[in-house]
């Protein structure tokens, strides 16, 4: 099983831009996702969600501007721009429709992995409030992906993460199958209960070492799911760190 790592999706037709990028961002313990085309983006940005967006301007099917359109009319995901167009109405052009950032090439490594750092900090405390949530004895940095139990580090698979994420921001509320299964696996999935079973027993498994009677992830029978607000450092029996 593989922690979750902030996915970066790179988007240009160039083979040598990506495969400098790739060495870039996975030194910096990010993972790399590849689209050659505008369209093929859009798509994947449904598909696979990623963290941040990287994105050239001159794609072989379509305006760069263009995919950040389609992009943002269900996605708030970061996109920076990184291109060699470097006149103010492309770069004006580019923040109105959307991009959260412009880079011009040639590019300073460090300085692309700062913007990269900083707009993922951004994005993370647009969706929470802030850059880590915290219910009781549990603890989510969303800008490392990391996961703290009574302080100790433990490891979830990237879907694991996921759901216990929407759990905590939504703490203390019930939570329909469908609301759970279409917010972290999409809409395709709203009716595969048993794969959100099994889920949730995972996480119990390692959130509260298989306790018979479950206290943090409460089942509501036939509706849904509710985590429990825990209003102090309550004590538990040790994490499996699995």
């Amino acid at each position: 099983m593989h922690e979750k790592k902030n996915t970066i999706l790179i988007v240009d037709d160039e083979p040598q831009i990506r495969k400098m990028l790739n060495i870039y961002l996975e030194a910096s313990d990010l993972k790399i996702e590849e689209s050659e085309t505008g369209k093929q983006a859009v798509r994947m940005c449904a598909s696979i969600k990623p963290d941040l967006i990287l994105l050239d301007l001159g794609l072989p099917d379509m305006d760069g501007k263009d995919v950040i359109t389609a992009i943002r009319e269900w996605s708030q995901a970061p996109i920076i721009v990184l291109t060699v167009r470097s006149d103010d109405e492309e770069i004006v052009a580019a923040l109105n429709m959307g991009a959260d950032d412009y880079i011009i090439k040639p590019f300073n490594a460090d300085v692309l992995i700062a913007r990269i750092h900083a707009n993922l900090r951004k994005a993370a405390i647009k969706e929470a409030g802030e850059p880590e949530i915290v219910n009781g004895y549990i603890r989510m940095d969303l800008v490392r992906h990391e996961v703290y139990l009574q302080g100790e580090k433990i490891t979830l698979t990237p879907k694991e993460y996921e759901l216990l994420r929407y759990f905590i921001i939504n703490r203390g509320k019930m939570l329909t199958h469908k609301q759970i299964l279409k917010e972290v696996w999409g809409p395709a999935h709203h009716d595969d209960l048993q794969y959100l079973r099994v889920y949730v027993g995972q996480l119990r498994e390692k959130l509260e070492n298989g306790t018979p009677v479950p206290k943090l992830i409460v089942t509501e029978p036939g509706v849904g799911y509710r985590m429990e607000v825990i209003h102090q450092e309550e004590p538990v029996a040790k994490a499996k760190i699995a």
